[in-house]
Parts: structure tokens; sequence; C-alpha cells
């Protein structure tokens, strides 16, 4: 579904995103059945939730390739930009942060919905002994392959495709398994990342082609000759697709506490837009730069679309800021929730979700299974409410001219 609406919106010269429309669609679809027959609406989510699954399982590594080529984005991006960029990230999170929970709790002491349980949700099995040592296989053959036979598989990419794939899928493994004290200075998504760079690093040291062009060739943004990287990123509209069966599961709850979902997702959305673009304007980072960075709080499928309306980004920069706003959320969101006394389960789960996305809910939702559909709520519809305003011309202009 997802290639299919991206070809037509492509050949109908539509800039909306394809898979937002997918969503849109696919959630429309799972009402009207519910109304009518609800029992072909369960059928329906009951058949796609071995999709689902595989999505929630890997979902991280769908946001990896950008951290993984982060060496070749950076590269032209002068150190003073950069510091400032890192300024704008880390202080952005935690205004947003603390923007979104005040909003919820100021609503929620306004309409006293009562909380009340909200729907299972599934979760992954972890990962076993016998897919670590599959792929460590697949790692050895691929690797020794490309080596003897350079375009075995017709081009350069294509060739170290299995290898640096294996080799981010057994990062993710790795760093999954480690102790959670561990991971808090070294999340899997950082493990992931790290060990596809080493994968590169010694196949370009032992080839004695360097480091550089086989970072390259993990994410070529060529259709006809993708990395493993582009088949990684392949799946991050059938992730925005995926919200609609999260949004249907968690119909009841959204219904319930409308009120604070919503106020909380709009405000916390237009804050992070818009400072960013005057922060960006008041420490004289460049233009391209600044906007580059917007949806820093909104998940990497849609940020791309996003950044994709504007002139002039870089779209890598855009994803790898939208990575590690994620990773600070991740390591630090618990944290920094508790010593500002938020204690509400919604305030807690939204603020996470619309200041961190996906690695931000991961890790809160882990310890505080409570909070996390109102994690996987606000996740989809922070990134949905984005995109959307974006979309609107005359939101774009007004970003622009703050931009400056």
């Amino acid at each position: 579904m997802d290639k299919l609406l991206k070809q037509a919106f492509v050949a109908a010269s539509i800039q909306f995103p394809s898979a937002l429309f997918g969503m849109f669609c696919t959630f429309s679809v799972l009402t009207i059945l519910d109304t009518i027959v609800p029992a072909a609406a369960a059928s329906l989510v009951n058949f796609f939730e071995p999709a689902l699954l595989f999505i929630q399982r890997w979902l991280p590594l769908f946001y990896v390739p950008s951290l993984v080529i982060l060496p070749l984005a950076v590269r032209d991006i002068p150190a003073a930009s950069g510091l400032k960029i890192v300024g704008i990230l880390a202080g952005g999170w935690l205004a947003s942060l603390c923007v979104a929970a005040y909003t919820a709790i100021a609503v929620r002491n306004l309409v006293k919905t009562e909380m009340i349980p909200a729907e299972p949700m599934s979760k992954p099995p972890p990962f076993s002994a016998t897919e670590v040592w599959a792929w460590s296989g697949i790692f050895i053959a691929s690797f020794s392959g490309a080596y003897l036979y350079p375009t075995i598989l017709g081009t350069a990419a294509r060739t170290c495709l299995p290898f640096l794939l294996a080799a981010t899928v057994l990062g993710y493994m790795i760093g999954s398994g480690l102790p959670s004290a561990l991971k808090m200075l070294f999340h899997p998504i950082i493990c992931c990342a790290l060990s596809a760079d080493l994968a590169a690093f010694a196949f370009g040291y032992i080839s004695k082609s360097g480091m550089d062009p086989v970072l390259g060739y993990y994410l070529t943004k060529v259709s006809t000759n993708p990395g493993a990287g582009d088949i990684l990123m392949g799946f991050l509209g059938s992730v925005i697709i995926s919200f609609a069966f999260s949004m249907f599961k968690q119909r009841k709850l959204v219904k319930r506490h409308a009120a604070e979902i919503f106020t909380s997702i709009i405000v916390a959305t237009l804050f992070s837009l818009y400072s960013t673009a005057l922060v960006g304007r008041l420490v004289g980072l460049e233009r391209s730069l600044t906007i580059s960075i917007l949806p820093r709080c909104i998940t990497v499928a849609l940020a791309l679309s996003i950044v994709s309306l504007f002139e002039g980004t870089n779209s890598s920069l855009t994803a790898a800021v939208v990575v590690l706003t994620g990773l600070v959320g991740a390591n630090f969101v618990q944290f920094v929730l508790d010593k500002l006394q938020f204690r509400d389960p919604i305030a807690r789960g939204i603020a996470t979700a619309s200041s961190a996305h996906g690695l931000g809910t991961a890790a809160l939702s882990a310890k505080e299974p409570e909070a996390l559909p109102f994690c996987a709520i606000a996740y989809a519809l922070t990134g949905i409410f984005g995109s959307l305003l974006c979309s609107i011309p005359a939101v774009r202009q007004s970003l622009l001219a703050v931009v400056g």
C-alpha cells in the first residue's frame, strides 16, 4: 500500500505525505467497519497484527541509517553551527517536554476526567540466541564475499548491503540485551549505529577503499541501487500507516481524554516548530540548517516529509537531529519528569511522546506501562498534526518568516 500510494502521489505531483493519506484511509475503513460490521473490523486488525508486531519489534532499526551516515551528513557543517544545533536540540527537548506536560496538567485540572485502564497492547518477543547466531553467520559470509568479489551482486552498494544490514541488526540485538543500567549510557540505537560504522570502517580498511565510500553505499537514496539504509528506511511509510491501527485500538481512550490529548499535542507541536525557528534565528544559525531541524520532535518518517516541503534543506541532518532528540529523551525523560514532579501518567505519556517521539516512548513505557497508551497516541498524533500543519502554504510561509 505504501509503495503504491507513493508512486501515485509522485505521478500526480501531490506534495502531501502519501503514507499519511494511507493512514487516514486505513483508520476510516476500520472505523466504518466497526460501526457497520464490528467483527469485520476485528478480523482486519487481527490479520495485520503480525505485521504490526514486526514493526514494533524492529522500529528503532528504521531510524538508525541517519546516525550511521552522520559523519558524512555533518562534514560540511561548521563546528560553531554544530554546537548551536546541539544546544537547540537539548534545550528544545526540555522546553517541549515542559510545555506539553504543563498543558496536559492544566487541561486535566479543568476537565477532571477520571483515568480508566486502557486496552492492553501486545509486546514483541525478545531476541533469541538462534537469531543472533543466524545474523552473525550472514555477516561473516557476506563480508567475506564482498571482500573477495566486490561487485558480485552487480554494484558495490548491493554487494555491501548484506553485511552492513547484518551488522546493523546485530548491533541492535546486542544493544537490546544489555543491562538496563548500561542502556542509560549505551542505548541500543547507539550500539546499532556504531556496529554498522565499525563494519564500514573494517571493510574500508581491509579493501583499502576507505570508510567514506562504504558509508555512501549504506544509504544511496537510489531505488535501483539500494543500500542497507535504504532498505531500512523503506519501512518508514509503513510505520506511518500502522498508526491507524494504534489509534483504532485506543479509540475509546482518545475519545475519553480528547481534551487533554489534542490540546497538549496542538500546543506542543506549534511551540516546537515556531520556537525552533525563532531560536535558530536568534543564535544566528544558517537559514537552511534551521529549516532542516524544524521538525525535531516529530518522528523520522514524517519529519522527512515535512522538510521535503521546503527548499534547500539537508534531509540527512533532519533525520539525525530527530533521532538524537529521541535519544536525549530516552535517556533523561523519566529523571526530568520526576524532578519536575509530573506524576500524572497521562501528562507523562503525552509529554514524552510529543518531545521525544518513538525512542522516548519506548524508554518510558518500559518502566511505566500505564503511560504506554498515551505515549502511543501522542507519538502518532504529534507527527500527524505537524505534517498537516506544514502542508498548509500559509504556515510554511510564516515559519520561513520567523526563520528570516
